[in-house]
């Protein structure tokens, strides 16, 4: 499903109850782009940029989530000294990996969870996406704040279209 898509068919409406039911799985997006502990930090950084993403699950072989990088920790990562100045200048390099950087005590949701709950625990915590994780707690997917944004459109939606009915 690409990212931006409506999460149900344009042919069926989801019922107000499915709606306030709906899995996590209906709204995440499941084509991943993850990164390896031994990956090198700046090429992580220029796939994140390729692909336009903000969040770079980290994981094994078996798709066990490991960590996670974000495009923040990139930007003024906890592990450069302090800066002088303002106009200093770090450089990313393949020296230090995604293992050195990610933070490893990460948050996710399950694909069996709600939509609200997942959203609840990303306002809370002020995340921008989660990773969504398996019943056998492997990664399969990432829910992100775009994604909740279409949900959200398409609640509208239905509500205005419901109103307007009336």
């Amino acid at each position: 499903m690409p990212a931006f898509a409506a999460p149900w068919s344009p042919h069926h409406k989801p019922s107000h109850k499915e709606q306030m039911n709906m899995k996590v799985t209906k709204v995440m997006t499941r084509k991943l782009i993850t990164g390896q502990p031994q990956e090198g930090l700046r090429e992580a950084f220029f796939r994140m940029k390729q692909n336009r993403i903000r969040h770079l699950p980290v994981v094994d072989d078996e798709m066990n989530l490991l960590g996670l990088v974000t495009d923040r920790n990139l930007r003024r990562p906890d592990w450069v000294d302090e800066a002088p100045d303002i106009a200093h200048v770090y450089y990313l390099d393949d020296h230090m990996t995604l293992g050195d950087v990610m933070t490893t005590d990460v948050i996710a949701v399950h694909t069996y969870d709600h939509v609200d709950k997942a959203a609840r625990i990303m306002h809370e915590n002020r995340f921008g996406a989660v990773p969504v994780l398996n019943k056998e707690e492997r990664l399969d997917g990432m829910l992100s704040a775009v994604d909740l944004l279409v949900v959200l459109e398409e609640l509208l939606n239905e509500q205005r279209r419901l109103k307007k009915n009336k």
